[in-house]
């Protein structure tokens, strides 16, 4: 049995909750927040309650830490987290510089533990079966990427803690929601060669974006787009991943990368795009949030890369190289959409 902390109890931490709960091999032994009343919902038998991580990371009982801080502490408590033998599950964004992440990267490899981003919508059903025909060679050569992101964050989402939309944070909607899927555009089309950037602020009081889009250009010679958009009124419209190449086509909408729209590789591709949707139906829930049910994937793969002595199937890497493209999205938007090389 591996034993689970949580350090920070806020809006994501429930999620990572019940993921532990729900995964064979894995018990929640301990949370910590700052905020005595934010580990309430926490305070089961056998869970310890601490305010400060250090002490987390002290305890000897402590396999693994999920890390679901404010950004600018991720890093921080992930690097001492590695130092004390400790595995980590690290939330979105790993960090808020590319030294940081760098940092992050050379501790991993220094203390051999396991570490993996909390990228949950690469175990969206959808997700797993493009990236399989991906695999395969069904698209040939990939020509066309795009991410986009329709959600909606009015002000009182900014205003329920201090630290949102916040510049020191670097919390703007590319960075904060979109980078789910910018991932995953990442992890089809490889990676970005240059890109052209333009963010805005529109009808919010707030100090980062809650518009972003974005022109690239793919190391493979392929070109792309990414457009988030956290002012879709009055709600989450949609999380989109489209995927143009050689010999298909795929795109893979819902709320949050979840649901097959398109699914075509044949010129006659009726009843193989009718057998891909009724197999994604099956097999596919309804979360209730634009969370999903990704957050116990991501745990049960740490268990199994624990126990198999194997690398999680979302590296730290994963997420550098996330963080490397949002930050060069706003350094072209700050000098009026200038390309930016990676």
């Amino acid at each position: 049995m591996l034993n689970f902390a949580i350090i920070g109890c806020g809006r994501i931490a429930p999620f990572h909750k019940e993921g532990i709960r729900e995964t064979e091999g894995a018990v929640l032994k301990a949370v910590c927040d700052l905020n005595e009343t934010k580990t309430t919902n926490f305070t089961v038998e056998n869970v310890s309650v601490y305010n400060n991580y250090r002490d987390v990371l002290a305890d000897p009982e402590i396999d693994v830490v999920n890390i679901c801080t404010e950004h600018h502490l991720h890093s921080e408590i992930a690097i001492a987290a590695m130092e004390a033998g400790k595995h980590i599950i690290v939330e979105k964004p790993i960090a808020l510089s590319m030294e940081e992440a760098n940092r992050m990267l050379e501790a991993e490899k220094r203390t051999g533990v396991k570490a993996t981003v909390v990228f949950q919508n690469r175990y969206n059903k959808p997700i797993e079966l493009t990236r399989r025909a991906l695999e395969d060679g069904r698209f040939g050569e990939l020509s066309y990427g795009a991410a986009s992101v329709r959600w909606y964050r009015g002000q009182d989402y900014y205003n329920q803690d201090l630290w949102r939309g916040k510049k020191y944070m670097k919390d703007g909607f590319l960075m904060n929601q979109s980078i789910h899927t910018i991932d995953l555009l990442l992890w089809m089309m490889g990676p970005v060669k240059k890109v052209i950037g333009q963010v805005k602020t529109s009808n919010l009081n707030i100090e980062m974006e809650n518009i972003g889009v974005a022109i690239l250009e793919f190391e493979s010679g392929a070109i792309g787009m990414i457009e988030g958009v956290g002012a879709s009124y009055p709600d989450d419209l949609e999380g989109r991943l489209s995927l143009v190449g050689q010999h298909g086509t795929v795109i893979v909408g819902g709320s949050a990368t979840n649901r097959l729209e398109a699914w075509r590789f044949e010129k006659e591709y009726q009843d193989e795009q009718k057998y891909m949707m009724e197999l994604d139906r099956k097999h596919n829930e309804n979360a209730p949030t634009v969370y999903g049910y990704g957050h116990e994937k991501v745990i049960e793969d740490m268990v199994c890369a624990i126990k198999m002595n194997r690398s999680p199937k979302v590296r730290l890497e994963d997420g550098k190289n996330a963080l490397q493209l949002i930050l060069a999205i706003y350094e072209s938007s700050e000098n009026n959409g200038v390309p930016v090389w990676l």
